[in-house]
């Protein structure tokens, strides 16, 4: 009878595996998938190892601590979109480094740029228009720029 009760131990992780891998399908996310994974190692190192209920739990706690963290941080170093256009939703950090010729001359440090088609307020110090200046920073919806 004790040759039997680590196989029936290992087999409720097995099922509880199970159902924590079917979940995962009826779920948006992937966080049962990891607990699922969590689960049938538990099964597997208590078929092996025999321990009671106690250590079980303290084992499944364990690796699904360990699963979860350990794809969370694999994720978050990979999960960086690449794109071919990086400043799209932000058009004003892509302005950062270009040089352009000022529009409007900055009087009190305020002036403008023409930037394709749009205008843009920029801040600097006093210059004519048709100064070249480069952008250095922006502040809000402002660009800050300094001559070159």
């Amino acid at each position: 009878m004790t040759e039997l009760l680590p196989a029936i131990g290992s087999w409720f992780w097995f099922i509880m595996a199970a159902l924590l891998l079917f979940g995962e399908l009826l779920m948006p996310g992937i966080f049962l998938l990891w607990l699922g994974v969590a689960a049938v190692l538990t099964g597997v190192i208590d078929y092996f190892v025999g321990f009671g209920w106690q250590g079980e739990i303290a084992t499944f706690a364990g690796l699904s601590l360990a699963v979860v963290l350990a794809t969370w941080r694999m994720v978050s170093q990979q999960w960086q979109p690449k794109s071919d256009q990086p400043h799209l939703n932000r058009r004003l950090q892509g302005f950062v480094g270009q040089s352009f010729v000022l529009d409007q001359a900055i009087v009190n440090g305020r002036g403008k740029l023409r930037i394709q088609d749009a205008l843009w307020d920029v801040a600097g110090p006093d210059l004519p228009a048709g100064t070249r200046v480069s952008v250095m920073e922006v502040d809000g919806m402002q660009l800050k720029v300094m001559a070159l």
